[in-house]
C-alpha cells in the first residue's frame, strides 16, 4: 500500500488530538481495581496519572523540535507504533513495575496533539488557523468527558485490561490512518529560526508570561487533582461503583465545555483578564460551597461531585484567555510560549496528582479532595490578580 503524499483530512487531525486526553482519562475509574489486581498500593498506581503526565511534558518539549528537523510524518508513525505496543504490554502486565514502565511509554502519543497543531500551521494561513485550532480544542474537551464513561463501562463489563486493549486497537487504527492519509507537511526552515531562539530568554524574563502560564497550570492542576482523587473518594467514602463514577468524572468536563462556550461570547464585550478573574472566582466559590455543605452534615454524591463541576466551568472561562495571554506577550514567540506553557501545565499536573495520591492514601475524608482543589484554584486566582496589576502598571508607565 502506497504511503500518503498529501496533507491529512481534518478528521485525522481531530483523532490525533483527541487520543492524548483519552489515554489519560479513560483509566481513571479503573485505578482502584488496577491497584487491587496487581496487589499494589493506590499511591503507587496513581503514578499512572502523575508519572504519565511528567513523561508527557518531556515528550511535548521534544516532539516539536524533532518533527521540525526530520518531519511530522515519521515522528507520528513512530509514536503511534510505540503507543500500540506499550498498550498491549500494559494489558498483559502482572506487576505494578511492568505496568507503570509501559504506561510511561504510552506518553509518546501526546505527539499526536502537538503535531496536529503544527500541521494546521503548516497547511493553513491567516484567520483560518485559529478557527481550526479551536475546533481541535473542542475535540480534546470531548475526549475527557467520554473517556471515563467508556472506561468505567469496560471495567465493569470485562475488566480494566480491556481498556488497554482498546488503546492498542485505537493506536493501530490511527497508525494505519496516518500512513494512508497524512503526507509530510513540514515547511523548509529559514534563517530566521536562529534569531527566534535567541529571543527566547526575553520571553522567559517576562513576569506577565509566567503569570499567564502559571494560571493555566494551576487551573488545570485542580482538574488533575480531581482525576487522581475522585476514584478513591467515590469508592471508600460514598460506595460508588466505577460505572457511576465515570458519569461524575465526565460532568466536570461538561462544565469546562460550558465555560469555553461562554468565553467565546464574553470576549466580545469584556476584557480577557476580567473573564480569567471571573473563572478563578467561580472555581474557588464552588469548592468553598462544597466544604460548607460538608460542614453542615451528610452530603450526597450528587451534591458533592456537583460542586466540583464549578472547577470545570471556571477553567473554561479561564484557560482560553490565559493561553492566549501567554502567547501574546511576545507574539513572534507564540509557539515557544505555547510549548513552555503546555509542559509547565503537565509537569504541575504530574506533581499535583502524585501529591493527591499520597495525601488521600489510607483513610481519606471527603473534604481532603475539595481542599486540594481549592488550593490549586486559589493559586490560579493569585497569579490572575498579579497579571492584572502588571498590565495596569504597564498601561500607566507611558503616561507617567
Amino acid at each position: 500500500m502506497r504511503k500518503a503524499s498529501t496533507p491529512p483530512a481534518l478528521t485525522t487531525l481531530y483523532m490525533l488530538a483527541a487520543i492524548s486526553p483519552l489515554t489519560l482519562n479513560m483509566i481513571v475509574p479503573s485505578l482502584t481495581n488496577i491497584a487491587a489486581d496487581l496487589h499494589a498500593d493506590y499511591a503507587v498506581i496513581s503514578l499512572a496519572l502523575g508519572g504519565y503526565l511528567a513523561v508527557t511534558a518531556m515528550v511535548e518539549l521534544i516532539a516539536g523540535p524533532v518533527a521540525d528537523r526530520i518531519g511530522r510524518r515519521p515522528v507520528l508513525l513512530a509514536s503511534l507504533a510505540v503507543f500500540t505496543l506499550a498498550s498491549l504490554a500494559c494489558a498483559a502486565a502482572e506487576s505494578e513495575r511492568t505496568f507503570l514502565a509501559f504506561r510511561m511509554l504510552q506518553a509518546c502519543v501526546v505527539s499526536g496533539f502537538v503535531l496536529s497543531l503544527a500541521i494546521v500551521r503548516d497547511t493553513t494561513d491567516g484567520p483560518n488557523v485559529a478557527g481550526l485550532l479551536g475546533r481541535i480544542s473542542m475535540t480534546m474537551a470531548l475526549a475527557p468527558m467520554l473517556g471515563p464513561m467508556l472506561g468505567s463501562f469496560l471495567d465493569t463489563l470485562v475488566g480494566w485490561r480491556a481498556v488497554f486493549l482498546l488503546y492498542a486497537a485505537i493506536g493501530a487504527g490511527l497508525l494505519f490512518t496516518v500512513w494512508v492519509d497524512l503526507g509530510e507537511t513540514r515547511r523548509p526552515q529559514t534563517d530566521e529560526t536562529g534569531s527566534e531562539v535567541q529571543r527566547l530568554p526575553a520571553l522567559l524574563r517576562e513576569p506577565a508570561f509566567w503569570c499567564y502560564a502559571l494560571c493555566t497550570a494551576f487551573s488545570t492542576g485542580a482538574f488533575f487533582i480531581f482525576l487522581a482523587g475522585a476514584p478513591l473518594i467515590a469508592s471508600q467514602v460514598f460506595g460508588i461503583t466505577t460505572a457511576k463514577l465515570g458519569i461524575f468524572v465526565g460532568c466536570i468536563t461538561l462544565g469546562f465545555m460550558t465555560g469555553s462556550f461562554l468565553t467565546s461570547r464574553l470576549v466580545r464585550r469584556y476584557p480577557p483578564n476580567m473573564i480569567m478573574l471571573a473563572g478563578r472566582t467561580v472555581a474557588c466559590s464552588g469548592m468553598l460551597a462544597g466544604l460548607a455543605l460538608l460542614s453542615f452534615g451528610d452530603v450526597t454524591p450528587l451534591v458533592y461531585f456537583g460542586c466540583t463541576v464549578f472547577v470545570g466551568l471556571g477553567n473554561g472561562l479561564t484557560m482560553p484567555n490565559s493561553n492566549a495571554g501567554a502567547m501574546s506577550v511576545l507574539p513572534r514567540l507564540a509557539g515557544s510560549a505555547a510549548g513552555i506553557t503546555g509542559a509547565l501545565t503537565l509537569a504541575g499536573g504530574a506533581l499535583m496528582t502524585t501529591l493527591t495520591g499520597f495525601v488521600l492514601a489510607g483513610r481519606p475524608g471527603p473534604e481532603d479532595l475539595l481542599i486540594l482543589m481549592l488550593l490549586a484554584s486559589f493559586a490560579g486566582l493569585l497569579v490572575t490578580v498579579a497579571v492584572i496589576r502588571l498590565e495596569r502598571n504597564a498601561a500607566r508607565s507611558p503616561a507617567e
